[in-house]
């Protein structure tokens, strides 16, 4: 599932390839990809054709683009992208032949050097589109989607309070992975980033929240940032065709997996054998000698 770098990569091929333009049309060839929409396919298409997309923003895993009206006013409403499991947005040119598992395409006002299309595709179908509308927040655009209000502030946000964190962590008792993972805690980090930003903190999955340290919190939001950075810089983790940029392009950062996916490996900073544990229904892996298992707790 794409996380926080994947978001943020199709974000800025959002912005830098549609933003400023006006939706003309919108086919929607699998109303399945509009579910989470209360109002139905013609309620989506009467309220999207002729807005202008504004620059896209993003909190964790969601990313929305604020629609605006054809006079010039501040956006009320933000157009919802949930990319799931296998979403993906991609800009075509009109005469580009269809994808195979293409749900919703927008037809976009011409601009010079740039596709027509905006297209949604989707294999799993676990991802699609909504209007949602925007409401007052602490989020760095001043607004978010009401879809999206539930979730934390992601840790690339400006001005993210580690201290709040702390202290949320130590009220949590829970297992520090799983809290890791709970997006109204803090958003943006999955499996992946999860456990690559546990290694290079040096703590186990299954660390107690109520025993972390100040000084174990703090290195440990300092490493989801650097791991999150590093992932941006390499256009995010690919391992396979479902997740791609807006230009059809793949990341790289699974070049650079310390600890996910290396089971049976030795670890890259003290030689001893990466582990894998079922974690969740997913896996997680770590170094036995870096991150101490501890004594007892529930995972």
């Amino acid at each position: 599932m794409p996380e926080l770098p994947e978001v943020e990569v199709v974000r800025r091929g959002v912005d830098a390839w549609a933003a400023g333009r006006t939706v003309e049309q919108v086919t929607v060839l699998d109303a399945r990809s509009l579910r989470r929409h209360e109002g139905g396919t013609e309620d989506f298409l009467r309220r999207t054709v002729g807005t202008r997309l504004a620059a896209p923003r993003r909190r964790g895993k969601f990313l929305w683009i604020p629609l605006e009206g054809p006079a010039p006013s501040s956006p009320t409403t933000a157009l919802m992208i949930h990319l799931g499991m296998s979403g993906q947005v991609l800009m075509e040119d009109a005469e580009a032949p269809p994808e195979k598992h293409l749900k919703v395409v927008m037809d976009l006002s011409s601009a010079p050097g740039l596709p027509e299309q905006l297209r949604f595709v989707d294999q799993r179908i676990f991802g699609g589109l909504q209007l949602s509308p925007l409401v007052p927040s602490g989020h760095p655009s001043g607004s978010v989607p009401t879809a999206a209000a539930h979730i934390g502030a992601d840790p690339l946000e400006p001005g993210a309070d580690d201290e709040a964190l702390f202290r949320a962590l130590r009220r949590r008792r829970s297992s520090l992975k799983r809290a890791l993972l709970d997006q109204t805690l803090i958003s943006g980090i999955g499996n992946i980033y999860a456990d690559e930003a546990l290694w290079a903190a040096r703590l186990h999955f299954a660390r107690r929240t109520e025993t972390l340290t100040r000084g174990e919190v703090a290195r440990l939001t300092a490493a989801v940032r650097e791991v999150m950075e590093a992932a941006l810089a390499a256009g995010g983790t690919s391992f396979d065709s479902l997740y791609v940029h807006v230009n059809g392009a793949s990341g790289y950062f699974d070049r650079s997996l310390r600890a996910y996916g290396r089971a049976g490996m030795p670890c890259e900073r003290c030689g001893a054998v990466v582990r894998r544990t079922p974690f969740m229904g997913r896996s997680s892996f770590w170094c036995p000698s870096c991150q101490p298992r501890p004594r007892a707790g529930r995972w």
